[in-house]
C-alpha cells in the first residue's frame, strides 16, 4: 500500500502524479500460528492444497461422488491441511526456545499406533470386500479404536507444548494427520457398507464410535488454532449436556444417550456431516474457489481504489470508502474480521489523517465490514446455510436481502456522514485519489460478479453459476494488467485450498453443536420455551431469541453462528407464527452482528487493532454506528414486505418510509440533521424514526409528519445550511 508522488518537478500528466492508494489488498494474510513452508515442504503442501481445490471442482462439476463420502473426504483433506498449515502453539524465537528433543521423539513414537490403525483400516476393508458382514468388536477395540483415540489425545496434547520453527512440520501434527486418514477411512468403509443403516442404534459397531471420538476431536483442536477458543468452548458444553442432561432440572433434562449410540449418529447427516457441512464442501469452497481467482488477478485492489475514486473526496471520504469497498469485498471475503484486516489497514489510517479518532475509524470500519456479509449476492457462507437448512431456493435469499443489506449501508453511510458534518472534516483532496477516468476503463474487472448474478437469475444452480463466475474470472484476466497464466491458476487453487480451512473446520465444529441439538431434543424444549413467552408477548419472545442468537454469536464466525442460532432459536420462532424466512432472517441478522456486540466483538478487535483504540470502546462505538442492524430484523416481523414478501406498492412503501426511518435514526445518534440538534428534538426524531420503522399506515404518516416538521425547522433555523460544531 503506498501513497506515492511523482517527484519529478517537470511531471505535466495528471495521471502520472496520481498514487495507486490501494496495493495488498488481495495478499494472503499470515496468521500468527500459520506455518510458512520452503523447498519441498512448500512444494509438498502447495501440492496438496492444489489437489484439494481441484478434487472439488472436478466432484461437483463432473465426476460427482456419494454424498457421505465427498463429505467425508471434504473434512479429512481439509485436517490435513489444516495441521500442515497452522501450528497448536507459538513458534520459537528469540524469547521461546525450541521444544527439547525428547519431546519431538515421543511425538514420533506415537506414529506406532497412529499408523497401527491405519494399516487396520486397509485391512479391515479388504475384509469387507472379501464378504464379511462386520468386524470382530475385539479388533475394533484393541486394534483400531484405542491405539487411535490414544494417539489423537497424546498429540493434541503434545502438540499444545511443542514449540518449533515457521518453517518446520511439528511431529505431532503429523500423528494428527495419520490420525484424519485413520479417522476417515474407517468412516468410508463402515458408511459405504450396509452397516450405515445400524448408525444410532445398539447394533451399530462401536469402531464408528471411536471413529467419531476420533474425529471429533480432531475438528475441535483445528477449530481452536484457526478460530479460537468461543466456538470449541460452545462446542464441548453441547457435548457435556449430552451426558449431563439426564441430571439437570426443568425443561433442560432429557432421557439421555449413551456414548456408542451417540457418536455413532453424530458423525453422520445428523451432525457432521449435516447442513453445514454439506453446505461448506460444495457452495463455500466453491465460492473460495471463486474468491482465490479474483484475488489472483487482483480485482480486491481494484474494488479498494474504485471506491476510493467514487467517494474519496466526500466529506470524511475515507470513511464512506470504508463502506463501499467492504461492501465489494464482502462479496468475495467470508468473514467480518478477514474483511476489516483487508480493507481497514488501509482506510482506518486515512480516517484518523482527515479527522476521525482512532476509535470511531476503527468501529466504521468494523461496521461496514460486518455489512458484508449481509451484501447480496455471495452474502458470506451464512445465505448458503440459510438455503440448504430452509429448502428456499438461494435466488429467493439473496433477492430478499436487498432491501436490509441497503438499510444497513445506509444507516452507517448517514452515520458517517453526520459525524463528518458536525465535526468539520474534509474529504481527501483531488491528488490523493486514483483517477476515476482510468479506473472506469477497468471496470470489465466487475464481470465475474456480474456474470454469477445473471447465471444465478437466469435459472443455472448455485455450483453451475459458481463455476461459470470462476472461469470467467480467468478469462476476464486476460485483458488486464495481472494476467492469469498456468501459473497463476495454480496459485489460485493453492490459495482456495488454505483459505477454506478455517471455514470448512468452523462448519464441522457448527455440526457437532447442530447434531447435540437434534439429537437430544434441546431445540424442541427452546421452541416450547419461546412459545411460553409468546403467550405474554410476540415482541418479548423476539426479544428472548435476539439475545440468545447474539449470546451463541459472540466470538465465533459468521457461520458457525448462524448455524447455531438457526438450530436454536429460529424453530422457536417458528412456532410462534413467524414465516420461516422471516424467522431465518431474524436469527441470521444477529447471529452477523454478534461480530460488533459488546463484550465479544470479533470485528471491532480485529480493527482496534488497526487503529491502536481501546478494544472494549471500539466494539461499544461500532455497536453505536452498527445499531440498525438491531432494529432491522425486528423490521421484517411488523413488515415482510421487506423482504421482498407481498405486492410491490406494499414493498415500495415500507421500503421508502424505512429508509427515512433509518436516516432519523442516524440523525438521533449522531445530533445532527442539516444542522446541530438539542436533546428534545432528538428525543421527537427518535420517536418518529420508530415511527417509520414500525411500518404501519398511521405510524408512517406519524413519523413522516415529524420528520418533515424537523426538517423545515432546521433549514428555516440554519439558513439552508450549518456551520460545524467542532474542527473535529
Amino acid at each position: 500500500m503506498s501513497q506515492n508522488h511523482d517527484p519529478r518537478p517537470d511531471a505535466h500528466d495528471d495521471e502520472e502524479i496520481r498514487p495507486v492508494v490501494a496495493e495488498g489488498v488481495d495478499d494472503d494474510a499470515v496468521e500468527s500460528n500459520r506455518r510458512v513452508y520452503s523447498g519441498w515442504q512448500w512444494l509438498l503442501f502447495g501440492t496438496l492444497a492444489i489437489v484439494y481445490s481441484s478434487f472439488h471442482l472436478v466432484s461437483l462439476n463432473l465426476y460427482p461422488m456419494e454424498t457421505w463420502s465427498f463429505r467425508i473426504v471434504h473434512i479429512c483433506g481439509a485436517l490435513i491441511l489444516g495441521y500442515g498449515f497452522y501450528a497448536g502453539t507459538r513458534f520459537a524465537d528469540d524469547r521461546h526456545k525450541p521444544s527439547p528433543a525428547w519431546l519431538a521423539w515421543l511425538s514420533y513414537a506415537l506414529l506406532i499406533p497412529a499408523g497401527y490403525a491405519l494399516l487396520q483400516v486397509f485391512l479391515m476393508q479388504q475384509a469387507m470386500s472379501g464378504g464379511a458382514m462386520r468386524i470382530e468388536p475385539h479388533i475394533e477395540a484393541f486394534h483400531y479404536g484405542y491405539p487411535l483415540m490414544l494417539a489423537t489425545a497424546a498429540a493434541i496434547l503434545l502438540s499444545w507444548s511443542y514449540r518449533q520453527y515457521r518453517h518446520r512440520l511439528s511431529p505431532a501434527d503429523l500423528v494428527l494427520m495419520v490420525c484424519a486418514l485413520a479417522s476417515a477411512g474407517y468412516l468410508l468403509v463402515m458408511f459405504n457398507s450396509p452397516l450405515r443403516a445400524s448408525t444410532g442404534t445398539p447394533f451399530a459397531p462401536m469402531g464408528i464410535s471411536y471413529a467419531a471420538i476420533a474425529g471429533a476431536a480432531l475438528i475441535l483442536e483445528l477449530t481452536r488454532r484457526v478460530a479460537g477458543l468461543a466456538l470449541v468452548i460452545i462446542s464441548a458444553i453441547f457435548l457435556i449436556y449430552v451426558f449431563a442432561g439426564p441430571y439437570l432440572p426443568g425443561f433442560l433434562g432429557y432421557p439421555g444417550l449413551s456414548v456408542g449410540r451417540f457418536f455413532s449418529q453424530v458423525y453422520t447427516d445428523a451432525g457432521v456431516l449435516g447442513p453445514t457441512t454439506a453446505v461448506s464442501s460444495t457452495y463455500i469452497i466453491l465460492f473460495i474457489i471463486f474468491a482465490a481467482f479474483l484475488q489472483a488477478s487482483k480485482v480486491g485492489d481494484y474494488f479498494v481504489n474504485f471506491a476510493f475514486a467514487a467517494a474519496g473526496r466526500a466529506r470524511g471520504g475515507p470513511a464512506k470508502v470504508s463502506i463501499f469497498a467492504s461492501g465489494l469485498m464482502g462479496m468475495i471475503n467470508g468473514t467480518s474480521a478477514g474483511n476489516v484486516v483487508s480493507t481497514g489497514s488501509l482506510t482506518i489510517p486515512l480516517m484518523k489523517k482527515v479527522g476521525y479518532p482512532a476509535r470511531s475509524a476503527g468501529a466504521i470500519e468494523a461496521a461496514a465490514s460486518t455489512g458484508g456479509q449481509i451484501m447480496p449476492p455471495i452474502m458470506g457462507a451464512g445465505a448458503f446455510i440459510m438455503a440448504e437448512v430452509t429448502g428456499i431456493p438461494y435466488t429467493e435469499i439473496a433477492v430478499a436481502a436487498l432491501i436490509p443489506a441497503i438499510l444497513y449501508f445506509l444507516s452507517i453511510y448517514c452515520m458517517v456522514d453526520f459525524e463528518a458534518a458536525r465535526k468539520g472534516m474534509r474529504g481527501m483532496r483531488k491528488e490523493e485519489i486514483p483517477l476515476f477516468s482510468k479506473l472506469v476503463k477497468q471496470v470489465y474487472l466487475f464481470a465475474p460478479i456480474i456474470i454469477l448474478i445473471v447465471a444465478l437469475f437466469m435459472g443455472y444452480s448455485v455450483i453451475r453459476a459458481g463455476t461459470l463466475a470462476t472461469a470467467s474470472a480467468a478469462v476476464v484476466s486476460w485483458i488486464s494488467p495481472h494476467k492469469m497464466g498456468i501459473r497463476a491458476i495454480l496459485r489460485a487453487l493453492q490459495l482456495a485450498g488454505s483459505m477454506s480451512i478455517q471455514i470448512i473446520a468452523v462448519c464441522a465444529c457448527a455440526g457437532l453443536i447442530v447434531g447435540v441439538i437434534a439429537l437430544t431434543g434441546v431445540g424442541a424444549r427452546f421452541s416450547s420455551l419461546l412459545l411460553g413467552l409468546a403467550g405474554v408477548s410476540q415482541l418479548l419472545a423476539l426479544f428472548f431469541a435476539m439475545c440468545i442468537s447474539i449470546l451463541l454469536g459472540m466470538g465465533m464466525p459468521t457461520t458457525a453462528a448462524y448455524a447455531v442460532a438457526a438450530s436454536v432459536v429460529a424453530p422457536g420462532l417458528i412456532a410462534i407464527g413467524i414465516q420461516p424466512l422471516v424467522a431465518h432472517f431474524f436469527v441470521f441478522y444477529f447471529a452477523v452482528v454478534s461480530a460488533i456486540t459488546p463484550p465479544v466483538a470479533l470485528a471491532s478487535y480485529a480493527a482496534a487493532g488497526i487503529s491502536g483504540d481501546n478494544a472494549m470502546g471500539t466494539s461499544v462505538a461500532s455497536f453505536k454506528i452498527g445499531l440498525a442492524a438491531f432494529i432491522v430484523p425486528f423490521m421484517f416481523f411488523y413488515s415482510p414486505a421487506m423482504l421482498m414478501e407481498g405486492s410491490w406498492l406494499q414493498i415500495l412503501r415500507v421500503g421508502v418510509t424505512a429508509t427515512l426511518g433509518i436516516v432519523l435514526l442516524a440523525a438521533t445518534v449522531q445530533a445532527w440533521f442539516f444542522g446541530p440538534v438539542k436533546l428534545w428534538q432528538r428525543l421527537v426524531m427518535l420517536i418518529g424514526a420508530l415511527c417509520m420503522i414500525y411500518g404501519g399506515i398511521y405510524s408512517d404518516v406519524a413519523g413522516l409528519a415529524i420528520g418533515t416538521a424537523l426538517f423545515l425547522y432546521q433549514r428555516g433555523r440554519n439558513g439552508g445550511g450549518a456551520q460545524p460544531v467542532t474542527s473535529g
